[in-house]
Order: C-alpha cells, then sequence, then structure tokens
C-alpha cells in the first residue's frame, strides 16, 4: 500500500495518504500548489503572449527549434528506454502489475524514470511558446492547449501517487509516440529543403490516435480484471482517453480526409 510522507503538504486533499512517500521530496512533486503555479503560468503564457506579439514581427528560431526538438527526442527515447529496462528486469506485467512502494534498485530507476515523464510534460510547454514567438495563432487550438495542460497534470498525479506498476506501459507508450514526434519536427525545423521526408505527418496523427485507443483500452481491462491498483486512477485515465480520441479523431478527419 502507498503510504503518505506526513509532509502536512496535502493535508485535506483526497486520497493524500496514499501518495508514494519515495517521490515527495523530488522537485515539484510534494504540493499541488507547485503543480498548480506552473500550470497558471502556463495559461498566462498561452493568453498575455499573443498579446505581446501582436505588434512585433514573428521569431524564426530554425536553430533552437532544431536543438529543443532533438533534445525532446532523444530524451524521450531515454525514458522510455528506462521504463521498459526496469519493469522487465522486475518482470512487470504490462497488463496487470499491483503498485508497490520498494527501495529496490530497479524500483528507484522506474520511480525516477516516471519523474523525468513528468518533467517533459514541463519542456513541452516550450512548444506553444515556439508557436507564440513565430506568431502561429492558428496552431494555438483548443486541443493544443488542453493537451499540454492536462497532460501536465495526469503526470503530476502519476509521480505524486503511482510511478510505479503496470503505470510504465502507457507511460512507455507515450514516450514512444513522443519519440517519432519530436523527430518530425526536428526535420521539419530544418527549412522547406526537407519537406519532402515530411510525407508522413498523417501517419503520425494516426499512430497518437491509436496510442489513445490502447490507453483506453489498457484502462479498461484494468478495471475489468479488477487490477490490484488504484480504481480512482483506473478511472481517472480511461475516461481521459475520450476526449482525446474525440478530439484527435475530429483533427484527422477536418486535415486528411475529404468530406
Amino acid at each position: 500500500m502507498l503510504k503518505s510522507n506526513g509532509s502536512g503538504l496535502l493535508s485535506g486533499f483526497p486520497y493524500a495518504e496514499l501518495a508514494d512517500e519515495r517521490t515527495q521530496h523530488w522537485p515539484l512533486v510534494a504540493s499541488p500548489w507547485h503543480a498548480l503555479a506552473v500550470l497558471t503560468l502556463y495559461l498566462l503564457l498561452v493568453y498575455y503572449g499573443p498579446k505581446c506579439m501582436h505588434s512585433r514581427k514573428p521569431w524564426q528560431l530554425r536553430g533552437p527549434l532544431f536543438i529543443y526538438n532533438l533534445c525532446m527526442s532523444l530524451l524521450n527515447g531515454y525514458i522510455c528506454l528506462e521504463l521498459y529496462s526496469a519493469a522487465r528486469k522486475l518482470n512487470y506485467s504490462a497488463i496487470c502489475q499491483p503498485c508497490r512502494v520498494s527501495f529496490d534498485p530497479q524500483e528507484l530507476r522506474l520511480a525516477r524514470a516516471f519523474w523525468w515523464f513528468y518533467i517533459t510534460k514541463v519542456f513541452e510547454f516550450a512548444d506553444t511558446c515556439f508557436f507564440i514567438l513565430r506568431k502561429k495563432q492558428s496552431q494555438l487550438t483548443f486541443l493544443h492547449i488542453y493537451h499540454h495542460s492536462s497532460m501536465f497534470i495526469i503526470c503530476w498525479i502519476i509521480i505524486k501517487w503511482t510511478p510505479t506498476g503496470s503505470t510504465f506501459m502507457p507511460a512507455a507508450l507515450n514516450s514512444f509516440v513522443h519519440i517519432i514526434m519530436y523527430a518530425y519536427y526536428c526535420l521539419a525545423a530544418l527549412g522547406s529543403r526537407f519537406r519532402r521526408y515530411l510525407w508522413w505527418k498523417r501517419y503520425l496523427t494516426a499512430l497518437q490516435l491509436l496510442q489513445f485507443a490502447l490507453g483506453l483500452a489498457w484502462g479498461a481491462q484494468a478495471i475489468i480484471n479488477k487490477c490490484e491498483y488504484p480504481p480512482w486512477l483506473c478511472y481517472l485515465g480511461t475516461t481521459y482517453m475520450l476526449p482525446f480520441l474525440y478530439l484527435f479523431g475530429r483533427f484527422y478527419a477536418q486535415k486528411y480526409t475529404k468530406t
């Protein structure tokens, strides 16, 4: 059973007593106010950023974009490999692995990979910042903002309560998709001469849709099989996949199919 760290930072917060004691002193984990402060700054950026750039010329940022996307692709590759390797050495089941608090080196390795997975969601706010600086206002859609803000909160919940168990499976899948996604944007940042190599964008969107469908199926089977896993997180994760399937499905239909 997951234990509280006893710090009092979550006093009165639902399920505070179940928080994983190993991660509570790691950066941006202990208090919900830390996560809410980061999210508030992001939403202020979304609101005021375009206003600040309104009378300014767009920035090109080709070099920073290339470096950022390359680093994000490599970081997600590291996270995916760490999650898979640690889970394999622990003989974890990808389908129904109970959560457990252990200071075994491989368990801590898995928890650290989850923390990096969470921190990448902070780094990903830079996607929005680049859109604003380049004055790509059409990219600041509800889908984009909802995706980044909600994923950050979901990943805080994971590192706070369940950086263990079969949670590694959807996290590793998400990291794998982001390896490919940021590799695509890395090529796109090189300019028009590489455009002919970017014909597979629609398949990237299809891969994201497949990820959400698999996430929904994974959560549903955890509920049906009554896995030894916090039920409220199973229901939260399963429900969370539904708007993504709808929003990404609508985006795919509007962009890649004809009426």
